[in-house]
């Protein structure tokens, strides 16, 4: 998004894109090969014990012999953008200056592809070091629209995913996801607004949390990113490039009848999708 050779100065670049400049000029701070390991634990633990928190993962590693705090726990939860599933009152606040729209699919029917997508970031831990993946997922197929990898959390990984999805396969009616600051920014529901599509927000935490792509990211990685050990960012973005592409077009879901994503996209017929 950034063009270096622009007359256009890169602060200014960055601040009509809605970036931070740090970002821009960003140089990943070593992670010492302990809390890589710890990550890496509290990944997997957070895959199958979602309700699990700071204590309760403090907990679990120490009966693996892994002896750490709770609040160091909760600081790589927080720079891994993840948190507890529960049901709880909704007390988050948005971040400042950051719109936050209401919950649309409760007792909506998803019944056709383009009618709801959804979208999510998650952590995914490398040799030495981690990168972040965001997706845009058709609800109703399953069919990842497109992704992107970052070595930050900020808004304009996930506005140029977005913008490919749309770009790509038109628009759809509900747009769904977190309450993330990358998906309430300005940058974000913009272009949301701009294309008529409705947007929906669970609660943060929330016990109804985006379960599709939940399940899409459950499969990336026990499927992909667990049986690998990427060495550079760029073999990373490579390697779940051909890991979606094989989600589509060749992975068969029992809840689409068998059939892959693509086909179930691009060739509807009727079925019941599961919950």
């Amino acid at each position: 998004m950034i063009d270096r050779t622009h007359v256009l100065p890169i602060s200014r670049q960055a601040k009509v894109l809605n970036i931070s400049r740090g970002t821009v000029y960003y140089q990943p701070r070593p992670v010492s090969p302990k809390d890589l390991r710890v990550m890496r634990r509290i990944d997997e633990l957070h895959l199958e014990r979602p309700f699990a928190g700071a204590r309760m993962l403090r907990d679990f590693l120490d009966r693996e012999g892994i002896a750490v705090g709770r609040r160091h726990v909760a600081t790589l939860m927080k720079r891994m953008g993840i948190e507890a599933i529960y049901r709880r009152r909704d007390t988050s606040k948005p971040a400042p200056g950051h719109k936050i729209y209401p919950y649309l699919l409760r007792g909506v029917t998803v019944e056709r592809p383009n009618q709801v997508w959804a979208t999510d970031i998650t952590y995914i831990p490398m040799a030495r070091g981690f990168v972040y993946l965001v997706a845009v997922v058709d609800w109703f197929t399953r069919r990842v629209l497109s992704h992107r990898v970052s070595i930050t959390m900020e808004a304009g990984f996930c506005v140029e995913a977005l913008e490919e999805a749309i770009g790509k396969h038109g628009k759809p009616e509900i747009f769904n996801s977190d309450q993330g600051s990358q998906f309430t920014s300005e940058a974000f529901t913009s272009i949301l607004e701009k294309n008529g599509i409705a947007i929906s927000m669970d609660g943060k935490g929330s016990w109804r949390d985006n379960v599709f792509v939940e399940r899409l990211w459950r499969s990336v990685k026990y499927e992909e990113v667990y049986l690998k050990a990427y060495d550079t960012v760029a073999e990373a973005r490579a390697s779940l490039s051909r890991y979606l592409d094989f989600f589509n077009r060749q992975r068969p879901h029992s809840s689409l009848d068998r059939k892959t994503p693509d086909e179930a996209y691009f060739t509807p017929r009727p079925f019941a999708a599961a919950a």
